[in-house]
């Protein structure tokens, strides 16, 4: 549907040319052309629009605008305030006392409850890393136990990277990439021991799976032996006839190598030492 504004200056022309005709000229004969002209200009003009002059309220779409404690820029509108008192600000010295666990788990994160990180003396006073072939001896508790020790020296290291980071010393940092890479290492060497076992243990498995005196069943014991060992052992002696106990708790071999010792002079027997001795002297 077509707007009216484009016929309004139309209207605007007819009206005005209506009163210059019939209307202005018989009300004011006496008056100059010039001054007729100046008065129908001052006439204002006839409109049912709006005034077009009229200043838009200005958007601020800031959310924060006035909360800024530094700037202190104030907002653009005029807000609402009510009447409410304002909180006054607490003074530090009637603060309530804060009371701390001096045993709490969080302060296993630093080295000391004095300062927040070591010094680079003190990163740098540190051994050497574990060896695979020292860690092959320790037991599954002991692997356990150390490797939550090393996460806890990296947690350690990486609390006192954050602070130096943050307070922007300048110093430390080779330091303490040093004592990670130690404790880096170890836990490398843990992982490579673990994997060792791991492969020890799959290969053993396979090889109860064809024995048949192994059941990985569960519901029964793990090795079946198929006779004793007091039997496997009697009849491995049954076999050799030549070492046989006696009452005495010697074999008969022992015994006769004894008697055959005894019926031997001991002065007929040849020795290196014995001839020298016999050999004329030059």
């Amino acid at each position: 549907m077509a707007s009216s504004n484009p016929a309004r200056p139309c209207f605007r022309r007819a009206l005005q040319s209506c009163q210059r005709s019939g209307l202005a000229a018989p009300a004011r004969p006496s008056l100059p052309i010039q001054q007729q002209q100046q008065q129908q200009q001052q006439t204002g003009l006839f409109s049912t629009t709006a005034p077009l002059s009229k200043r838009c309220r200005n958007r601020d779409h800031n959310r924060n605008r006035g909360l800024s404690a530094i700037r202190r820029t104030g907002t653009r509108e005029v807000l609402s305030v009510d009447n409410v008192p304002l909180p006054r600000p607490v003074s530090a010295k009637e603060f309530p006392a804060v009371v701390t666990d001096a045993h709490h788990g969080l302060w296993d994160f630093f080295y000391s409850k004095e300062k927040p990180l070591n010094t680079p003396q003190e990163d740098a006073a540190h051994g050497r890393s574990w060896k695979v072939e020292e860690l092959r001896r320790k037991s599954w508790e002991d692997l356990h136990s150390l490797w939550w020790v090393c996460v806890k020296e990296r947690n350690r290291i990486a609390t006192g990277n954050w602070e130096r980071s943050k307070g922007k010393y300048g110093y430390g940092d080779s330091e303490s990439k040093g004592r990670e890479m130690e404790v880096r290492k170890t836990q490398a060497a843990i992982k490579h021991a673990l994997t060792e076992r791991f492969y020890a243990w799959e290969d053993a498995r396979k090889l109860a799976q064809d024995d048949p005196e192994i059941s990985l069943g569960g519901q029964e014991p793990a090795y079946i032996p198929a006779q004793s060992h007091l039997e496997s052992e009697e009849a491995a002696l049954e076999d050799v006839p030549g070492e046989l106990s006696t009452a005495d708790g010697r074999s008969e071999a022992a015994r006769e190598t004894g008697t055959s010792k005894e019926a031997i002079d001991p002065s007929t027997i040849h020795t290196e030492a014995k001839v020298h001795a016999d050999a004329p002297r030059v």
